[in-house]
């Protein structure tokens, strides 16, 4: 079921400077709940979920609304979540359904009935597996996902036990025949794969440094067969959700308080940075930047979200009263 509004709280996307941290509000509405902006590599749009839809709004609005958001057909896809990411070709748009899958969908000259077409493969039986989209590698060719799955198939795998045993993983899924390649397996937590902008390297949050207390998200990089990896942040925030710039010169992430669990939604968060050198790692001696607090999380960041100049990026907030 979709995200809701609660009692007198607002959805917005902010259009941030990227180096002042001051925002600009491009959407706002006390009806329609929206998360996770994409910025069009073309840079004349910015594509959201809602109400389990995917719509887009040009990128220069400003105090728009719900009327002024524009839906990306979707064709028979089923309802969808708030992972979704524009190739760099922008022909198509893939999105992460409630099925557990990722559809491919026309982008380019989107027309309403365009046909979809399902990237991953059939399911293993008995292991509640789910896939979470959060990257599409510079060539088009591979996209870096999340797959959520119990370890061993089980009898009854939407029972509360074997939920309690769920686990997530790094994998890269090719986009023409579905072919999963596993990045991680094992018992970390690892959520938020996304490709630097030169392909080399996957950023993703995992617990595998927090000693085995839930709720110490840090930042990793690595090479894309999970080889080279770098802890990135060692900070007391749970930091989620890593986003390099397209001119790879600045990571930018959402920080939650010391003991969040998961990503949840509505609490104070903050958007830090922090600049990258030419090895595509923080330049020494750095410390993470707050560039903004807002009332968010869940929604805020989720995927790519950066302007095709660097100099921006959009986000989600949902305030209160």
């Amino acid at each position: 079921m979709p995200r809701l509004l609660l009692p007198g709280q607002t959805s917005r996307l902010l259009v941030v400077d990227a180096v002042t941290g001051e925002a600009e509000v491009a959407f706002r509405s006390g009806r329609v709940l929206v998360e996770a902006p994409n910025w069009s590599p073309d840079g004349r749009w910015l594509v959201v979920n809602g109400d389990g839809l995917l719509w887009r709004l040009p990128a220069d609005a400003r105090d728009a609304d719900e009327t002024d958001l524009v839906p990306v057909p979707l064709g028979d896809v089923p309802e969808i979540n708030n992972d979704h990411v524009i190739a760099p070709d922008q022909r198509t748009v893939v999105v992460s359904a409630r099925d557990g899958h990722l559809y491919e969908v026309p982008w380019r000259g989107v027309q309403p009935g365009g046909s979809a077409r399902r990237v991953t493969r059939d399911h293993p039986p008995g292991r509640n597996h789910k896939n979470y989209l959060h990257g599409v590698s510079p060539d088009g060719t591979q996209l870096s996902v999340v797959v959520g799955a119990l370890p061993a198939p089980v009898d009854d795998p939407d029972g509360e036990e074997a939920r309690a045993g769920w686990r997530t993983d790094v994998a890269l899924v090719s986009v023409a025949d579905g072919t999963a390649t596993a990045v991680t397996a094992d018992e970390h937590p690892d959520d938020g794969p996304e490709f630097s902008p030169d392909g080399r390297w996957l950023w993703w949050n995992s617990e595998r440094a927090s000693g085995g207390v839930a709720g110490h998200a840090q930042l990793f990089r690595a090479a894309p067969d999970g080889g080279d990896l770098v802890q990135v942040t060692h900070d007391e925030r749970v930091n989620w959700f890593p986003h390099p710039s397209p001119d790879g010169r600045t990571l930018l992430w959402l920080a939650y308080e010391p003991g969040t669990t998961g990503h949840p939604a509505d609490r104070d968060v903050e958007l830090r940075t922090m600049p990258l050198g030419d090895d595509g790692l923080p330049v020494p001696g750095a410390e993470p930047r707050t560039l903004r607090a807002l009332q968010g999380g869940q929604g805020t960041v989720n995927v790519p979200c950066w302007a095709p100049d660097s100099r921006r990026f959009a986000c989600a907030d949902y305030p209160r009263g």
